[in-house]
């Protein structure tokens, strides 16, 4: 933070500005505390539990999630907007939404384990379900972090969830001391989302005021449910196509084959975060730059582009060849059938890229609403093919599924929608001949004149 105070003093940056800085620095850093936890921690539970308890482990948190996802209702970034715009009182905004957030969570941790009493005979996995769905109603304290960023004060935000991991950390190693079953990992996973919680709680009470201050209104909570819907099912679309597939090995399959998939996809995290933060730290740049000259908007948005999808499959061929060292020298021995899955599945952030990075020109461009349609394809490809494939050649097929069904969602999909078409056209001109912008970082940030 002092080098960013002294970047900002040097270079005479206006305190907007600052505290953007300030907001991305924070969300980078508990982004990335975040992922290398995740990697470190899951290393760890993954070796002490083996590939059988780890896939089980993560068919539960992969099936709940889904469940959370429908709970959020769309609401996230509707409670941004409505925040930063001020003519509704906060109070009213957070008690509202926080309702409506508590009332969806409790139907549908009721349907998480009603659906899966039905989908799965094993009764214990149900158990684990229900304990690990808790985490539905836990989540709905996020309308505290969602505050905090609509008023560009993330800082308190990051140190909570800096301040969870961290405990997360000492209770998943007390547990490995004690030599503890997988019921306990799916409490202590389940205690991550309340400690939290409890961390949001502590920073609003700090810094803002007290929770019993909300007020909630039934007629202003329909209006928020109207304006939030197309982002549900933008947004449901999004994760069941990217989560579905975990969920599906563990029913189609068997749990061991999704702890073999499971440890693919942690290390595909961390090379999907490139492309993702890259579009996060860019898009102002292409903002202002489309405020100033569209010619120079193009330019920019085509070279963001293909660096971005360029390093991105230059990060994904590195992982690729030393994949079996990767997995052997972190998850080890028994974990070496992941190895095939993760040099497939490393190319899935190079797909990753090419759709976030039109995803960044299309919300640049103010066009953001048709991209149900593009997710919604994907969520189709990935049902299917998962469906077809599974039984026949199990997580490979897998694998290449994630691949496909996001290259259909953020690349095929945009030559079918009229609005988007010229995105496709771009992202084909990157396929083809984006590498010779590669190394033009320094044009890239060139101020336009």
């Amino acid at each position: 933070m002092g080098l960013i105070t002294f970047f900002a003093r040097r270079n005479k940056l206006s305190e907007t500005k600052q505290a953007i800085i300030q907001n991305l620095f924070w969300a980078v850093a508990g982004k990335v505390v975040q992922l290398l936890s995740g990697l470190l921690v899951g290393i760890i539970v993954a070796r002490y539990l083996g590939p059988e308890r780890y896939g089980l482990m993560n068919y539960v948190i992969s099936y709940v999630f889904l469940f959370q996802t429908f709970s959020v209702l769309g609401l996230d970034q509707i409670e941004v907007r409505e925040i930063a715009k001020g003519t509704v009182s906060s109070h009213k905004i957070l008690g509202t939404a926080f309702g409506t957030r508590i009332i969806s969570a409790l139907l549908f941790v009721g349907l998480s384990i009603i659906t899966s009493l039905i989908l799965d005979a094993d009764i214990y996995t149900t158990q684990l379900i229900a304990i690990y769905s808790l985490t539905i109603v836990m989540n709905s304290f996020n309308v505290i972090r969602n505050y905090f960023f609509a008023i560009v004060q993330n800082e308190y935000v990051v140190k909570s969830e800096i301040a969870r991991t961290v405990i997360g950390i000492v209770a998943k190693l007390a547990l490995l001391l004690f030599n503890a079953n997988l019921t306990w990992f799916i409490v202590a996973y389940a205690l991550d989302g309340a400690l939290l919680s409890f961390g949001y709680i502590t920073a609003y009470r700090v810094k803002i005021g007290h929770l019993r201050e909300w007020t909630f209104d039934a007629y202003y909570m329909r209006q928020l449910l109207k304006e939030s819907l197309p982002l549900l099912l933008t947004g449901v679309a999004v994760i069941v196509y990217q989560r579905i597939d975990q969920v599906m090995i563990g029913q189609m399959v068997n749990k061991e084959a999704l702890g073999y998939f499971s440890v693919s996809s942690r290390f595909v995290e961390i090379l999907i975060f490139i492309p993702l933060i890259l579009g996060q730290t860019i898009t102002p740049i292409l903002v202002k730059a489309r405020e100033k000259s569209q010619n120079d908007y193009k330019t920019k948005a085509q070279q963001f582009m293909n660096m971005t999808v360029w390093l991105s499959l230059i990060s994904a061929i590195l992982t690729s060849c030393i994949a079996y060292w990767l997995v052997k020298l972190t998850f080890g021995q028994a974990y070496l059938p992941a190895v095939p899955v993760l040099q497939i599945m490393s190319f899935k952030s190079v797909a990753v890229a090419l759709s976030t990075t039109a995803g960044a020109m299309l919300i640049t461009e103010g066009l953001q609403r048709y991209a149900i349609f593009r997710d919604s394809l994907g969520c189709a490809v990935s049902i299917t093919l998962n469906y077809l494939l599974l039984p026949h050649y199990g997580i490979m097929a897998a694998a290449f599924v994630s691949i496909v069904s996001t290259v259909a969602a953020g690349y095929i999909a945009d030559a079918f929608i009229p609005a988007y078409r010229h995105l496709f056209f771009c992202q084909t001109r990157t396929l083809y001949t984006g590498w010779r912008d590669i190394l033009s970082v320094r044009q890239f940030l060139a101020t336009p004149k």
